[in-house]
């Protein structure tokens, strides 16, 4: 009615938990990959997440929410070039931790 487009985002799982809590643009980040994690709420679980990480990573953003659950929620950024895309899959993969990629 007034020229401004309007997105339902009452069902983004990424929006609800995440994105409104965060202030600031848009920003260019080269080779950044986004991803939502549920961190196990037990000593020791952001240590073994920053120790299996390559160090030739940078993580971008760092967002962590927790509302008394098991696990806390944590939307992170990971720059990481496309030749390293096999480490980050094995990253992923051994870390144990549930997650989803949200990238674009």
């Amino acid at each position: 009615e007034n020229g401004f487009d309007c997105l339902d985002l009452s069902h983004n799982e990424l929006a609800k938990v995440h994105v409104r809590h965060l202030a600031g643009g848009r920003s260019i980040v080269n080779n950044e990959r986004v991803f939502r994690f549920d961190f196990p709420e037990s000593p020791g679980a952001l240590q073994r997440f920053l120790l299996s990480l390559d160090m030739g990573w940078n993580v971008s953003l760092f967002h962590y929410r927790n509302h008394g659950d098991d696990f806390g929620r944590v939307l992170v950024g990971i720059q990481v070039t496309e030749s390293d895309d096999k480490k980050l899959k094995s990253f992923l993969g051994n870390l144990g931790y549930r997650y989803e990629e949200e990238t674009n």
